[in-house]
């Protein structure tokens, strides 16, 4: 399964982490930090990638939900069939900083991982890969 991670650039070194986790796993990771060269059409490859992608992961922070560009991949996500169930929102930080109520409506009703619940950052990577898995 091909995945999609869906992230504020400002993520970056968390992004690598469970790129990292999934690709353990078997999955196949897209993510921008590593397929957008300098020069390249940025829309094109995101276009491209969110048609070839079969699931979504959005890591939710503070400058994530500020992001334009998350906020339309998700509107992608939600308006594409391939993607049903596969949509898996995971909350990044601090709760004080990213309140569940700030998380646009539509994304609380889906299957959402909290980080904040493990005890260590690999814990909730296994658990993204792991409902991901059950998804395929």
């Amino acid at each position: 399964m091909k995945v999609f991670i869906s992230h504020a650039y400002t993520d970056e070194s968390f992004v690598r982490k469970v790129a990292a986790g999934l690709e353990k796993v078997g999955l196949e990771v897209w993510d921008a930090t590593r397929e957008i060269l300098p020069g390249d059409n940025w829309a094109d490859k995101i276009s491209q990638a969110l048609q070839e992608s079969e699931a979504m992961v959005v890591l939710l922070t503070p400058d994530a939900l500020r992001s334009s560009s998350v906020r339309w991949e998700i509107e992608y996500a939600l308006g594409q069939q391939g993607y049903r169930e596969r949509l898996i929102p995971v909350l990044v930080g601090n709760p004080e900083e990213l309140p569940k109520e700030d998380v646009p409506w539509i994304l609380r009703r889906l299957h959402m991982i909290d980080m904040g619940e493990y005890a260590e950052e690999e814990e909730g990577i296994n658990q993204i890969a792991q409902v991901l898995l059950e998804a395929a």
